[in-house]
């Protein structure tokens, strides 16, 4: 058969391009890892791409953004960018979130350090284990590995 072969049958080469053509973009619709996109628009994932872009930015205390950040400064900044109002401190925002699980913890949930029954940390759960934060005086802001098991997580409403 040459490549010109006349195709038989009622599809014409311009209706088998037709129909090649919407099962491909039929088939985009369906594929899983078109997924990450739909997430991307949450507020927490907003968050989340808000506190990885002040990567470098300096540890000030009380400080709440733009440029210098405590922890507490960080998430609530990070949050207020996707929309969402966060209480000053990290304690607040403890109270303030719905507690979840470690099992059921997400990209841009928080993540609160405790010691005893007090918290006095708190960062942006970026998945594998890892936060953003801002981590104290001579720092700045970056990823790190969850360094305690001494934490709970919360999700902002």
């Amino acid at each position: 058969m040459s490549a010109h072969a006349r195709i038989p049958g009622p599809l014409s080469r311009a209706g088998i391009t037709t129909a090649v053509t919407a099962a491909t973009l039929a088939g985009t619709v369906l594929i899983p890892s078109a997924a990450p996109e739909a997430e991307a628009a949450t507020p927490a994932s907003k968050a989340l791409k808000v506190a990885a872009s002040k990567k470098g930015a300096p540890y000030s205390y009380g400080a709440a953004g733009p440029n210098r950040f405590d922890c507490s400064g960080l998430t609530q900044y990070s949050y207020k960018k996707a929309g969402k109002k966060l209480p000053r401190t990290a304690a607040a925002q403890y109270n303030r979130s719905k507690k979840v699980s470690a099992k059921s913890r997400k990209k841009g949930d928080l993540v609160f350090f405790h010691s005893g029954g007090s918290v006095y940390h708190v960062g942006i759960y970026a998945g594998e284990g890892r936060i953003w934060h801002s981590p104290k005086p001579g720092k700045t802001v970056r990823k790190e590995r969850i360094w305690t098991k001494s934490v709970r997580y919360g999700r902002v409403r």
